[in-house]
């Protein structure tokens, strides 16, 4: 028989019940099959499965019990006091003093009936103690069993109970091992300020390393968010190296919004050498602030970068700092029929290593499309744009330095049509549409003033085609008139499927001042560039993009894509491969690489991950990782590892192992 001190008070009134539930003067009840009270001992009696909620929240299940009125004594069989829908603690004597509840010679598990094979974890204590104050947890003498086998002992435990969302403690710790900085051991503090506020200190030992220090700060106001991150290490050569990166947005009203961001490192290599790089060319930091109105939008930003790249090797993208970028668009109401104008304007200011440059633009456009006869679509554009730029030692594309103004106007204009033909069968509709678009613009030798601007050159493909400046900026303008043409063919049923084919080309009537061989324009007409799509909304999404040789329709380069998925299993592909030329007789190491990533659901809870990057040109993987995850609904655990070649600077190619293992209780994990 086990007994139990709880703080249940009860008062009833004389009964007895069939298969009850009676509700106590307080929050509390019994529910039992049987349920009877006698009157001159002030005792109850139940028979059978038998649950006790008490005011606290706590609830108890055993069967045949007896409890005083005053709640000093009970007794029952397999008495378990439940923390959570699959969380229990079973004991041979509970005992209530104050708000604490001892259970002696107690099992704790947060695994009832969640696997065929018995419970994936409990822990078996000498003592456990529920504070019903601070909503802990504490285990003396503990010794975690895994399907009944023991794994390990500890002299003290402690954890919050279920009911508790956040609470400042040890999170569980990982392991990984790298080749160049030997074994690390990721220590995880969580420190809990309230609901809204937090953070995470972690510790990190290495073997042949010092030891790496790792902060995440999160704050969430009513109307703001901030978060932070960084990390710092004294390294066994003597330096100092660090990271820090934070983002901090705040709602300014209904139509405002600020966000302050900063990225910075101590040199170019510490975020790849030590795990926290992902790609970025850059570390962009600066502020934004963001107003928005029913027809107009106006952001005004500041950025300062920092180059994590060698050398960028080109004048692709702007060196120095942004301040500021201020842009701003507004758009009336339809003048007549769908007739609109548009007014944009932008301020940049470029500065760095002794030079600097500040832009001006102003630029109003009237849009007027039209439905005609037959289906026909016609759109009408006229702009007018005028800039000026005020330069300071800049380096002009004639290799001379410039200080003073300069200016340039740029009126240009389009006319576009397209006619959507339709057909419609009892299970396909399928629409062939032409299109064409003449863009005519003021030609003009100023079309480039200066060597670093902010446009990254142009490029042939299917999105730059109907477009009135091909260039990816603003510095760099289209410089004449030019056509674009092409027919997409599209069809889709009642199942979801969806096919699409387009093909285009572009001409130029004017001879263009600098014509990259590998671009995909010429003078008059450019190579041909397509896209196909298919999506069967089930197991397979397929798209490439490709440009054809305008004069033999050989294969220039081609981008792929495909993913396709199996219940749980997936494969996704990507392709790019692009035929580059020295001069227009001699071609170069073609551009070919490849993406692949792979997840296979072993069983319902065992699966394997890879992902990979190959450089098909020189033959070798530039990046792949991979791991097997294990997901139970007490647990998990994984193991996976990263392998990067890149050689920049100290930094040489790493291979990293990473094992981790958690306790997930009632959905949190540990």
């Amino acid at each position: 028989m086990k007994k139990f001190k709880p703080l249940l008070v009860l008062c009833l009134a004389p009964v007895v019940a069939q298969a009850a539930s009676i509700d106590i003067e307080t929050p509390k009840t019994i529910t039992a099959q049987k349920i009877e009270y006698d009157v001159k001992t002030e005792t109850i009696t139940t028979s059978g499965d038998t649950e006790i909620v008490n005011e606290t929240g706590q609830r108890l299940t055993l069967t045949d019990s007896y409890l005083s009125q005053k709640g000093d004594t009970l007794s029952g069989n397999d008495i378990k006091l439940w923390l959570g829908d699959h969380v229990y603690i079973e004991s041979d004597k509970f005992v209530h003093e104050g708000n604490e509840t001892i259970a002696y010679k107690a099992m704790f598990t947060a695994c009832d009936d969640c696997d065929a094979y018995g419970d994936a974890w409990e822990i078996q204590t000498s003592k456990i103690i529920h504070d019903m104050d601070d909503r802990m947890l504490r285990f003396f003498n503990p010794v975690l069993w895994t399907y009944h086998i023991p794994v390990f002992w500890l002299p003290f435990f402690e954890m919050p109970d279920p009911s508790v969302k956040y609470k400042t403690g040890f999170l569980m710790p990982d392991f990984g091992s790298t080749n160049n900085m030997g074994t690390q051991v990721n220590i995880p503090l969580y420190v809990n300020f309230s609901d809204y506020h937090d953070m995470t200190f972690t510790t990190s030992y290495l073997t042949k390393e010092n030891p790496l220090f790792q902060l995440e700060h999160r704050l969430n106001l009513d109307h703001s968010e901030y978060r932070t991150k960084g990390a710092f290490t004294h390294n066994k050569e003597g330096e100092n190296r660090w990271y820090i990166f934070n983002n901090d947005v705040i709602e300014l009203g209904d139509y405002a919004r600020a966000s302050i961001f900063l990225e910075r490192a101590s040199d170019k290599t510490f975020l790849q050498k030590y795990g926290f790089y992902e790609d970025q060319p850059y570390l962009d930091s600066g502020a934004k602030i963001e107003v928005f109105g029913q027809s107009s939008y106006v952001v005004a930003d500041a950025h300062i970068f920092q180059e994590l790249r060698q050398s960028t090797g080109t004048y692709t993208a702007p060196s120095g700092n942004i301040l500021p970028n201020i842009r701003a668009t507004y758009q009336t109401a339809p003048l007549f029929k769908e007739t609109y104008l548009t007014f944009d304007g932008d301020v940049l200011g470029i500065s760095g290593d002794g030079t600097s440059y500040q832009r001006l633009i102003g630029d109003a456009r009237i849009m007027s499309p039209w439905t005609l006869w037959g289906g026909n679509r016609l759109t009408a554009s006229l702009s007018a744009r005028y800039d000026i730029y005020n330069f300071y030692n800049t380096e002009m594309v004639d290799a001379a330095e410039f200080s003073g103004l300069k200016d340039r106007f740029l009126p240009s204009g389009y006319v576009e049509w397209s006619l959507p033909l339709f057909r419609i069968d009892s299970e396909w509709t399928q629409i062939i549409e032409p299109r064409a678009r003449l863009t005519v613009m003021r030609e003009t030798d100023e079309d480039q003033f200066t060597l670093n601007n902010d446009s990254a050159g142009t490029f042939l493909s299917d999105t730059t085609l109907f477009s009135d400046n091909r260039y990816a900026g603003l510095d760099l303008w289209e410089n004449g008139t030019y056509a674009d043409y092409g027919v997409q063919y599209s069809a889709f049923n009642t199942k979801g499927h969806t096919f699409k084919v387009f093909v285009g080309q572009t001409y130029d009537f004017y001879d263009r001042a600098e014509t990259n061989l590998n671009s995909g324009f010429h003078n008059g007409a450019s190579d041909y560039v397509g896209r196909l799509e298919y999506n069967n909304m089930k197991w397979l999404n397929l798209s490439t993009r490709f440009r054809l040789d305008q004069e033999n329709l050989s294969l220039r380069h081609m981008e792929t894509s495909a993913y396709l998925k199996m219940r749980k299993n997936y494969l996704n592909i990507g392709h790019i491969w692009s035929q580059q030329f020295i001069d227009e007789n001699t071609m170069d190491d073609a551009i070919n690489e490849l993406t692949a990533g792979v997840g296979v659901q072993l069983t319902t809870r065992w699966s394997v991950r890879f992902n990979a990057v190959y450089n098909a040109t020189e033959n070798h993987f530039q990046r792949h990782t991979g791991g097997i995850f294990y997901t139970h609904p007490c647990y998990y655990l994984s193991l996976q590892y990263r392998r990067d070649n890149a050689v920049k600077s100290d930094y040489v190619g790493n291979t990293t192992f990473q094992f981790k293992f958690g306790m997930s209780i009632n959905g949190q994990r540990y």
